[in-house]
């Protein structure tokens, strides 16, 4: 089974609050197989899923610096870990940087903290957010859905991992290029109507995926 923490806080949590991170990791879950798996945003993504490589963890901060904080933790046990256990880190902020401009703000103090612990080349920030938008494009264009996730998002790959998706993908960079497409096909009104419907029984496996999604398979990688 994937590895949940709730929250990263040392403090123990209250009942409640635990609930709350309960429902925010179902949220999270239902994007990444419905979305990112069931729409083959990820080729990578369903192998690290199905063995249950995947940690989730929700941050308790309220502030760009806790976030910070919880975010060097997770950096630290993600380098740590033994990759055959721990492939990938899903760091969940519900309760800050709901902001695209402060979560943008965000990631360049991310990119900055990988790098004073030395872990870069090692480990790698990918971003996710409810807001998201990519440079040049419109707020509703449908594009900027490939990257949008209920909450804010800091995904840590490890850099070993992606390069072996690489070779085991030579065609690798055209999945942008392929995604976008997808979702201007499928419009904003679709991607939402796709999103509304629960995964299936198998948590990624869909069949009726617009654009050819069947083919899900992949090396280790998220």
């Amino acid at each position: 089974m994937p590895e949940k923490t709730c929250p990263v806080r040392e403090t123990q949590p209250q009942f409640a609050e635990v609930q709350d991170a309960e429902v925010v990791i179902a949220a999270t879950r239902h994007w990444l197989t419905r979305a990112v798996i069931g729409l083959n945003l990820c080729p990578f993504a369903k192998a690290v899923h199905v063995k249950g490589q995947i940690r989730y963890v929700v941050s308790a901060a309220r502030d760009r610096e806790g976030v910070m904080l919880d975010l060097e933790r997770e950096l630290q046990w993600l380098a740590d870990a033994d990759p055959q256990a721990v492939d990938t880190t899903l760091l969940i902020v519900p309760g800050a940087l709901r902001d695209f401009h402060d979560y943008n703000d965000a990631l360049f103090f991310a990119e900055r903290m990988l790098r004073q612990k030395r872990l870069e080349g090692a480990l790698q920030i990918a971003s996710f957010h409810p807001d998201y938008q990519f440079e040049g494009a419109g707020p509703d264009d449908a594009e900027n859905y490939t990257n949008r996730s209920p909450y804010p998002i800091l995904h840590l790959l490890r850099e070993s991992s992606i390069d072996r998706a690489v070779e085991a993908f030579p065609e690798a960079e055209a999945i942008f290029e392929r995604n976008e497409a997808l979702m201007r096909q499928m419009g904003v009104a679709g991607y939402h109507a796709w999103m509304a419907q629960s995964a299936d029984a198998d948590e990624g496996k869909h069949d009726d995926a617009p654009g050819g999604a069947d083919d899900m398979h992949g090396p280790a990688q998220g």
